[in-house]
């Protein structure tokens, strides 16, 4: 498990690099969710990945960094580019060969702390993070009284914020992540899916349109489907849109929530779906029928007074059955009310 969630973290880092120099948000903001999920999962950081961790955390602020509402830490002071500042430090300790792009991000990353709270009219917040931001070391003590003299103009726009916009904080972040990305071109798993794709004969593009075969030997096993409904639950949180009274508002979906367990029984559900061979007739339905045994009833039974009837998806996932459906769950307790 630890070597999987390895790879996986370096591949999430990966498509998280990416999507942040494409600026594809969306993308970005599922490959942010998943990344933070691996990482909460750790219960240490192995020194090797310490770089993809703190990188992964950096993009994850600066995409953010605008939004002074947003916290990342306990004190409620610190907004997330003064967070993502905490962790450029931590990368620059990683290595030493960066001299001059590193002074640059810091140097960005600085004046746009105090440039957002600036152009939010916080100047009171923008004087207190100052002090914050420098120590009283001679290099800092040009940059610092500077911002000081720019704090006391109240001028949000003034050349010295615009000189070193956020506009060019992003694209130093990318030229940094070009050059992460060149050094960790070793990523097994895309090492792994491109020899896939090699073995095949496929390009990228005929990948993509290649037609769904699906036949006896098509591996729909429920445990697969298992695994992906829990790989929902180490997300924990899904961040969704809802509109109330007309406006559309962020809200945060708990893995328990009606909704999550909604779309994991859709999920569950498309297993006669997948099973429709070329002819049309679902291969589920051709097959033998499995009747139930002594041993399912009693753990549906079990699985009814743990999480309550109509949670078939839960049951199913937390109980032992074999080539079961959500579906399958719900006719068979159906049957036993019946019985009783």
């Amino acid at each position: 498990e630890a070597v999987a969630a390895e790879w996986m973290l370096e591949f999430a880092c990966s498509c998280l690099c990416r999507h942040f120099a494409e600026q594809s948000g969306a993308e970005f903001r599922r490959w942010r969710d998943v990344a933070q999920a691996l990482i909460n999962g750790l219960s240490r950081i192995p020194p090797h990945q310490k770089k993809t961790v703190y990188l992964c955390q950096l993009l994850i602020r600066i995409a953010q960094g605008k939004s002074l509402e947003l916290q990342f830490e306990n004190d409620q002071r610190v907004s997330p580019l003064e967070s993502a500042l905490s962790f450029w430090t931590l990368l620059e300790r990683e290595e030493i060969k960066l001299q001059k792009l590193h002074e640059d991000i810091r140097r960005l990353i600085q004046i746009q702390i105090v440039a957002v709270h600036m152009e939010n009219r916080y100047f009171k917040e923008a004087a207190e993070v100052l002090e914050r931001l420098f120590t009283d070391s001679e290099s800092d003590k040009p940059l610092r009284v500077k911002l000081a003299t720019v704090i006391k103009t109240k001028d949000p726009y003034v050349p010295l914020l615009q000189s070193f916009s956020y506009s060019l904080l992003i694209s130093k972040i990318k030229s940094y992540i070009e050059l992460f990305m060149k050094e960790n071109e070793t990523n097994f798993l895309m090492q792994e899916a491109t020899k896939h794709v090699a073995s095949k004969g496929l390009g990228a593009t005929t990948l993509q349109n290649r037609p769904v075969e699906v036949n006896e030997n098509y591996n729909c096993d429920l445990e697969t489907k298992q695994g992906f409904v829990l790989s929902i639950i180490l997300l924990r949180d899904c961040t969704f849109l809802s509109c109330v009274n007309g406006e559309i508002q962020n809200c945060c979906l708990d893995a328990d929530s009606s909704l999550v367990w909604i779309y994991i029984n859709c999920l569950l559900d498309l297993d006669n779906m997948k099973n429709v061979g070329k002819s049309g007739v679902s291969l589920a339905c051709s097959r033998k029928r499995q009747l139930w045994t002594h041993e399912e009833d009693l753990e549906l039974k079990l699985g009814v007074r743990q999480f309550g009837v109509g949670n078939w998806a839960k049951i199913l996932v937390h109980g032992n059955f074999k080539n079961r459906t959500s579906v399958m769950l719900k006719d068979r307790w159906r049957t036993l009310s019946k019985m009783k």
